[in-house]
């Protein structure tokens, strides 16, 4: 008897972990369920779960749909609480120039060609190299998956030191290494140029992250010939190729007098346009540039703080995504032409920047600039199987957002909530390819005290390098 009630204590127990098994038998098992929250999916129909689910297994998802049919049919390693949150595919940031960051308010309130010529080129040339790289990019990756940014398409110099970045962040990225017709940072001569992205688009060919691009800064810092090799290298390895396009007066005018032409139909004319180009701005683009854009499939990325800042213009984006371009949104800068890279606050402006341009409250309304945030986004960088909506098959990269802020309540339509009300700081979690990198705010890929520290580190020398106080 002494030793016969341990031993029917030990057969309850294994009797009841084998009934707790039996009742979950069919359970397909997977590596993380997020649940409970409000899913807004952005897939087609634009299906919003308001007690939904997001399934993953590896980088990908599994299932999207109500929280009880997903928690009945699957076992998750880990599950993320979701309830009294929104889930969203993570934003898509279409343009920017992540390094500078740390060049953020070097020199603000002027002209896109005088920010240019008179104070970022020369402060490239005195600072810029693979450290300050890295540096900016680390602090640019803190910043970005801060404010539920989980994809960006960068271009600048040592590019292959933004992309080793960038994936050590746990971030997704198309990254475009910039063609110019003078010595650059990293490159002084065209052959450099050249050999340096070949061994670049080879080194990180099918990386699940990376996505490696050639970018030719634009039609008035590179010509015909440059435009030609680069887009010509970009489709030897099918890659993707980034550029600046009609984004100042400056430009449409030269174009005109030079090529006879406006800088889109320049760009078609020697065969650079087609449905691996992401054109960034596309401020100057009048009907025939938008039937043009249309037909050859390129994406567009409208930058409305940059081009406020700057006093580009403004980008005719209703009638462009009327002609069917894709348009997606991006931060640019973040140094001179927008200093910060807060995506959230380009949806707010991109929306209102349309409504007093055209004196029309229903010019672009929320639910467009959510979209441009996510699916239509994802569409400009040719990237929409793969990401911008959570859908069974698509990368799980998404985010959860507070709404137990005082500015988030109440709610009564998502989309004028996401575009009008909440912030980048009511991001908490971060999920990338189904590794999470941010967890109720806290950052768990990137140092981002350290990443703080150089930049005032850096400051002190860029300052130094130009005689600023």
């Amino acid at each position: 008897m002494i030793f016969g009630r341990p031993l029917v204590l030990i057969l309850g127990i294994q009797f009841l972990l084998a009934a707790s098994l039996s009742s979950q038998p069919n359970k397909e098992k997977v590596d993380l369920i997020v649940t409970g929250g409000t899913v807004v999916s952005m897939d087609a129909a634009r299906t919003i779960f308001e007690d939904g689910a997001v399934v993953v297994r590896g980088d990908t998802i599994v299932a999207v749909g109500p929280r009880s049919e997903l928690e009945a049919k699957y076992l998750a390693a880990q599950t993320i609480d979701a309830k009294g949150k929104l889930v969203l595919p993570g934003f898509i940031n279409g343009h920017t120039h992540v390094p500078m960051t740390l060049f953020r308010g070097l020199h603000d309130d002027v002209t896109l060609n005088d920010w240019l010529y008179k104070y970022i080129f020369p402060a490239e040339k005195k600072n810029v190299n693979e450290e300050f790289v890295r540096w900016g990019t680390r602090l640019a990756a803190a910043e970005q998956i801060r404010g539920g940014v989980t994809t960006f398409a960068d271009m600048y110099y040592f590019e292959d030191a933004v992309a080793e970045e960038t994936k050590a962040a746990g971030m997704r990225g198309v990254l475009g290494e910039t063609f110019i017709d003078f010595p650059a940072p990293d490159n002084k001569s065209q052959a450099e140029m050249l050999a340096y992205t070949e061994r670049y688009l080879k080194k990180w060919q099918g990386d699940p992250l990376i996505h490696a691009a050639v970018a030719p800064h634009s039609i008035y810092t590179c010509s015909q010939k440059t435009l030609q090799d680069a887009a010509a290298l970009a489709r030897k390895y099918h890659a993707p190729i980034l550029i600046h396009t009609a984004e100042m007066r400056k430009e449409w005018d030269d174009s005109l007098k030079q090529n006879g032409m406006s800088p889109v139909q320049y760009l078609d004319k020697i065969g650079v346009l087609g449905p691996d180009v992401v054109s960034a701005h596309c401020i100057y683009v009048d009907e025939a540039d938008r039937k043009t854009l249309a037909q050859r499939q390129v994406g567009c990325v409208h930058n409305p703080s940059s081009n406020m800042m700057l006093a580009s213009g403004v980008s005719p984006v209703a009638e462009m995504r009327a002609a069917g371009v894709a348009v997606g949104l991006g931060t640019d800068g973040p140094a001179g032409s927008n200093n910060d890279l807060d995506l959230m606050e380009e949806m707010d402006l991109a929306a209102k920047l349309a409504k007093i341009t055209k004196m029309d409250p229903l010019a672009l309304n929320a639910k467009a600039v959510v979209e441009m945030a996510t699916i239509e986004g994802a569409r400009a960088l040719h990237m929409e199987k793969e990401i911008g909506s959570l859908e069974a098959g698509k990368k799980a990269d998404l985010i959860l957002i507070s709404l137990d802020e005082p500015n988030a309540v109440p709610m009564y339509d998502v989309y004028a909530q996401l575009a009008y009300t909440l912030k980048g700081g009511d991001v908490e979690t971060v999920v990338i390819g189904g590794r999470v990198v941010m967890r109720d705010r806290k950052l768990l890929t990137v140092n981002q005290e350290e990443a703080m520290a150089k930049a005032r580190e850096y400051k002190k020398t860029i300052a130094a390098s130009l005689g600023l106080p």
